[in-house]
């Protein structure tokens, strides 16, 4: 593919075109599968090696953000290019609370999804991610996709749920929670892209990443203190807890940005289907560092997702020139 073309956008910053291969776009692109994977096991070395609460760390996670995105508004690290603001875009507090909202409940309806059924039954439903971006995407900008790339989602989708599929565990609140979470995501990952890449005002990765942070932190730090008792933890937790929180804060902050970066460069499908396959590499590193059992349905499924994202690159092209096509 060639090298990004650049366009100005309304609001003073200029939009990089290009897609997924340019070679900023994969710099993002790994960068955000990097600090997934140190976010997911720090997670999972906080929960379950030094039984931290999990309200807290989400509280901590939003924090960092907030702190490090109002940061990075003044010294963006080369990662897009600042802009002064003179005065608010319209519908400022409209957007920052509502995509605030949606990075709180992912993150509660997560929690409670864990609660009551396994890690892979929560990954096996997040498989459908794609599809209800394609559906949400339609409704919010307007976005069509082809019947080639429509059906390319198939073995993307599949592939996840077969890697995921080992110690499959239902339970209703469990399903309810994870389809909610599901849902969330694939509405802030949206919406965030509109308020991005909009025609009628851009935000560049950092204000998106502190103003949202900011929204869902005076959401999220009342539901601390209504279910979280601060004396327990307050007494439980020791300075090593509280630097792995800060690092673990810090890691979250990197792959939220560079997921806001990376979505300046792709469509929601695309990002989507980026998330999945990302999913899966995960999937595979966890079994790598924690010795967890390699099934022959995780590595049927692996296949199956990298060939189903080599066939949604395909079909991006092969749906490209339909149109071209059809409209001389």
């Amino acid at each position: 593919m060639d090298e990004p073309l650049v366009s100005r956008a309304p609001g003073g910053r200029e939009q990089p075109q290009g897609g997924l291969l340019s070679a900023r776009a994969l710099l993002f692109l790994l960068l955000w599968y990097i600090f997934s994977g140190c976010t997911l096991f720090l997670n999972k070395y906080i929960l379950t090696y030094l039984k931290g609460d999990p309200t807290i760390l989400g509280t901590f996670q939003m924090l960092m953000t907030a702190f490090c995105g109002f940061v990075q508004m003044y010294v963006p690290c080369g990662m897009y290019k600042p802009v002064q603001r003179m005065t608010r875009p319209p519908g400022f507090y409209k957007h920052m609370l509502l995509v605030g909202c949606t990075r709180f409940m992912t993150v509660i309806l997560g929690l409670v999804a864990l609660n009551y059924v396994a890690v892979s039954f929560t990954e096996t439903i997040k498989s459908s991610a794609p599809m209800f971006t394609v559906i949400i995407s339609r409704f919010l900008l307007g976005e069509k996709t082809g019947l080639y790339v429509n059906l390319s989602l198939i073995p993307v989708m599949t592939g996840l749920a077969l890697c995921s599929a080992n110690e499959l565990s239902f339970n209703m609140k469990g399903f309810i929670a994870a389809m909610a979470t599901n849902l969330t995501e694939c509405l802030q990952n949206v919406y965030s892209k509109m308020l991005i890449s909009g025609d009628q005002f851009k935000y560049t990765p950092a204000e998106l990443q502190f103003y949202t942070s900011m929204a869902s932190v005076v959401v999220q730090i009342p539901a601390s203190l209504l279910f979280v008792d601060i004396d327990i933890v307050t007494h439980e937790t020791d300075h090593t807890l509280l630097s792995l929180f800060l690092l673990n804060g810090l890691f979250f902050h990197f792959q939220s940005i560079t997921a806001y970066v990376l979505m300046d460069y792709i469509s929601p499908v695309t990002h989507s289907v980026a998330n999945t396959a990302k999913r899966a590499f995960l999937i595979w590193l966890s079994v790598i560092l924690f010795g967890n059992p390699v099934t022959v349905l995780s590595g049927l499924g692996t296949c199956t997702v990298m060939v189903g994202v080599l066939l949604y690159n395909r079909a991006i092209h092969a749906d490209s020139a339909r149109q071209k096509v059809a409209n001389r």
